[in-house]
């Protein structure tokens, strides 16, 4: 009645109350949930059975022990959403609520309605979307049971970093196909979280949207350059090692920690890099290829004809220089050790800010999985802040690194092995 007590989920979690099943809400999303296929009639009478749309299209929520985001092919938009836990933080009330936040991130990712959701319509469309859940050193330090070996990242020479897109306690990457299923999936956990955690920063960013190019083609970032060709394939016999914890303390690619409990985990380091596109402007096509040793137009190194094609930097031009210049992009990015390798997930972004004379602020939202990040991320970092040409155009102004847990069990959320049973 007016004037009296409104009872909610989250009220009811946040009191340790939380005894209700599911029973008498799941209606509003069941209805919503668009048909998996549409039929049609042929020329000749037959019933027809067409593709579904590509906005009713899930991807798995879980892969294998892994939180689905890593190795599911990119989607077309991110919000990556960066929380600061409220200063009275426990591991208890981390662990409602990351229930919460998993039980939201499961249903909308199979497109039904969040509980409590006030506009299930929106939900009807999951369009690809994944939500995957990361903690940073400080929770891992002071609330998790388990010592996963997360350290913050060491600084880098030529970094500008604004304590506005720094480290933060807990991050969530959401990404989806669709712009609207993906906003109202971010406003749904910023609900979740709001009585819990403070946001920091919401970092948005955006690929080619799907059907623009084939499948499987490398992004394009906003200075025209491919961007992730030699990302390590999930074929390849290394690949595990590489971006996945197996709980086996120097294995794969080296000095992992966390046991059992972290198996199935990973690491993702989060940097914001500003693009200086004025600058980069007045530059002329040749002058472009040299500092980032490839060809623009598709991507293949300067002594290549495919994207694909290993550089060789041994080569010369007629006068005896190196064809590939030893500071250009790819040479400084490039190592002889194999565990330097990592999984490149990057995203374009562009702001308005009116404060810069060409108005708006872009860049890359580069987003990279590793199993040893001080082992396979750093020495790549390093070698490119000391003297890679494109510095000239980029700088970073963002910087964090967080521990990405296991996938959560069928009754479970995201971060339970690493934050105990329930008191």
């Amino acid at each position: 009645m007016p004037g009296g007590p409104r009872w909610d989920r989250r009220s009811m979690l946040r009191t340790g109350a939380a005894a209700f099943g599911g029973a008498g809400v799941g209606w509003s999303a069941s209805a919503l949930l668009p048909s998996e296929a549409s039929a049609a009639t042929s020329a000749a009478g037959e019933t027809l059975t067409l593709a579904p749309p590509a906005g009713s299209e899930t991807a798995p929520a879980v892969v294998g022990r892994h939180q689905a985001g890593v190795t599911t092919p990119p989607q077309a938009h991110l919000a990556l959403v960066g929380w600061d836990l409220r200063a009275r933080r426990s591991r208890e009330s981390l662990r409602r609520m990351m229930r919460l936040l998993t039980d939201d991130a499961r249903r909308l990712a199979a497109g039904r309605a969040a509980l409590a959701d006030t506009e299930p319509e929106l939900a009807a469309y999951p369009s690809r979307l994944t939500v995957t859940f990361g903690f940073g050193p400080r929770v891992m330090r002071e609330l998790s049971t388990v010592d996963a070996g997360l350290e913050p990242l060491p600084a880098f020479r030529g970094d500008a970093l604004d304590d506005a897109w720094g480290q933060t306690d807990v991050v969530a990457q959401i990404c989806a196909d669709d712009p609207i299923t993906l906003a109202h999936a971010r406003r749904m956990l910023l609900k979740d979280a709001r009585g819990f955690a403070e946001v920091r920063w919401i970092q948005e960013g955006f690929r080619t949207a799907r059907g623009t190019a084939p499948a499987g083609a490398s992004m394009r970032n906003l200075m025209g350059q491919v961007d992730g060709t030699v990302n390590p394939d999930p074929a390849e016999p290394d690949f595990d090692g590489l971006i996945w914890a197996d709980g086996e303390a120097g294995g794969g690619a080296g000095g992992r920690a966390g046991g059992e409990a972290f198996a199935g985990g990973t690491f993702l380091v989060v940097r914001r890099i500003r693009m200086d596109l004025e600058g980069w402007d007045r530059v002329d096509r040749r002058g472009r290829e040299e500092v980032v040793g490839r060809r623009l137009d598709n991507g293949a190194p300067l002594t290549g004809e495919h994207e694909t094609d290993a550089p060789d930097f041994n080569a010369t031009t007629s006068f005896g220089f190196p064809v590939i210049d030893p500071a250009s992009h790819i040479a400084r990015a490039r190592s002889s050790d194999p565990v330097q390798r990592f999984l490149r997930r990057p995203y374009n972004y562009t702001v308005p800010d009116p404060s810069r004379p060409t108005g708006e602020d872009s860049g890359l939202l580069f987003l990279a999985y590793a199993a040893d990040v001080a082992r396979q991320f750093v020495p790549v970092q390093r070698r490119l802040s000391e003297m890679d040409r494109l510095n000239e155009w980029t700088q970073a102004i963002g910087s964090a690194v967080y521990a990405i847990p296991p996938a959560a069990t069928d009754d479970g959320y995201v971060g339970e092995s690493l934050l105990g049973t329930d008191a």
